[in-house]
């Protein structure tokens, strides 16, 4: 059986995206990045795809008359390139309904808090404002809200009393560099079962 295809839609810096490869190069899971798409031109993301010799490629949404022709086009790259499952790593658009219905329970999120608190964006720094004593990251099903979807897996970062947003943010992103790859993996074994809200992991 090949590898597990992903395609990577990501805006920025891309270090979850860099965590997927080096989990894939290790062999730490059955999986490779096939393709990755970008909706900011100078997003690193795109960078650190071409130095693994992987397509990147830049989309501009400001180019399009409407969402829904935008993710056609990015529905068929990641089709062209024959994506299975689709990775968004730091993609800081919402996924609308044509990539939903292209790819059904086929899209994972990772969020750096523990949903469903804290939803949207800055989820760490919403943390730390408001003083909880626990914080973390959750890798998601996406659907059509804003950090909604099923819950796959979560990590639990204590929040220090010294803790600055930037540093709570650093020890969490440890987390979702673990996390993700392991949502990745068991889905790429077909041991992720939805049931309602719920996800469990089966064994095969």
């Amino acid at each position: 059986m090949g590898k597990l295809r992903l395609g990577v839609l990501a805006s920025g810096r891309g270090s979850n995206l860099q965590a997927i490869m080096d989990a894939a190069a290790a062999g730490k899971i059955d999986a490779e990045v096939v393709v990755v798409v970008s909706d900011c031109n100078e997003a690193y993301a795109l960078e650190r795809a071409r130095q693994r010799g992987i397509p990147a490629e830049f989309v501009n949404p400001e180019s399009f008359g409407s969402k829904g022709e935008y993710e056609e086009l990015i529905v068929g790259l990641l089709n062209r390139h024959g994506a299975e499952l689709v990775c968004l790593a730091g993609y800081m658009r919402v996924v609308g309904a044509v990539m939903l219905n292209a790819f059904p329970d086929k899209i994972l999120n990772i969020h750096p808090a523990l949903l469903p608190a804290f939803q949207g964006l800055h989820g760490q720094e919403q943390a730390w404002r408001y003083g909880v004593k626990f914080s973390g990251c959750t890798v998601h099903f996406v659907d059509e809200g804003i950090d909604t979807g099923p819950i796959i897996i979560q990590a639990v970062v204590p929040v220090l009393d010294d803790d600055t947003a930037d540093t709570l943010a650093a020890r969490i992103l440890e987390q979702e560099h673990v996390i993700y790859p392991e949502a990745i993996q068991r889905f790429a074994e077909g041991r992720l079962k939805i049931e309602g809200r719920k996800v469990f992991t089966v064994n095969k």
